[in-house]
């Protein structure tokens, strides 16, 4: 199979939001694939903080309009779409009022707390993504996760090949990174039956901890590398019997990763 698609999720990408080394990553990779004639598509959170004029974002209509139901409540998806200036990458952007647009914030608060429905923001995400993708009909051969909010994305992703065409062929990539959080999510594996993984696929969030959603990445990943050197405690003993290859953010970025993607497709 040739390299032709790749889709990119990850909690945030520069320049709409810029304070940190995933927002980096994600901006400059698949600038610099699209530049080796790929096909690249970004999928990122809308969170409140980004300006839909100053950032020029238009709604989707034929991609929004979905619903996402968990705990007995549809919450409603809304894509908005933008170019990064100066490229040609397209950015779709998943939206909701309750959980991204009326808030000014990311993960945390004014007061530096960290959002205690942050689970049900990340299975919204991801859930969203398959939606979308199935609406966009655009199928990827690569699909590369960044950080842990795209943490249900594997899963979902590889139930979907039994119901779904497009989902059949693609490789899945996550990259994961120090961002961790102390907070407990009693409901996590609760969440992700009710978006239809499997009780037993689930059985690993019931500790509700960043730690079991990086566990739950691992099992469903084709690869998995870190994009920096892990030194949380959150990753103590996880990489006992094969420490992750690190992709330096360096001169050799892209072109490491570019051999990453073909080795998984020809694999």
């Amino acid at each position: 199979m040739f390299l032709r698609r790749i889709l990119y999720i990850a909690s945030e990408i520069s320049p709409f939001l810029k304070n940190s080394l995933v927002a980096e990553c994600a901006r400059k990779l698949p600038e610099a694939m699209q530049n080796k004639q790929l096909d690249v598509r970004l999928m990122v959170p809308k969170f409140g903080t980004i300006n839909d004029r100053m950032n020029r974002l238009h709604e989707v209509l034929r991609l929004s309009g979905g619903v996402i139901q968990i705990h007995n409540v549809g919450h409603v998806i809304s894509v908005k779409v933008s170019t990064i200036p100066n490229t040609r990458l397209q950015v779709y952007f998943i939206d909701n009022l309750d959980l991204f647009a009326n808030r000014r914030a990311i993960f945390e608060d004014a007061a530096g707390k960290f959002f205690i429905d942050n689970d049900l923001r990340m299975a919204f995400f991801c859930a969203s993504v398959i939606q979308t993708l199935k609406k966009l009909e655009w199928e990827p051969d690569i699909v590369h996760c960044h950080d842990w909010i795209t943490s249900f994305v594997p899963i979902l992703w590889k139930q979907s090949r039994e119901t779904h065409a497009l989902f059949r062929k693609a490789k899945l990539i996550s990259t994961i990174y120090n961002n961790t959080f102390s907070c407990k999510f009693p409901l996590l594996s609760k969440i992700a039956i009710e978006l239809g993984i499997e009780p037993e696929d689930a059985a690993v969030l019931i500790p509700g901890s960043f730690r079991s959603l990086i566990q739950l990445i691992m099992s469903h990943s084709d690869l998995v590398v870190s994009g920096e050197k892990l030194v949380a405690v959150a990753f103590e003993d996880l990489f006992n019997t094969k420490e992750l290859y690190l992709v330096q953010d360096d001169d050799q970025y892209s072109e490491a990763y570019l051999a990453l993607y073909r080795s998984l497709i020809s694999g």
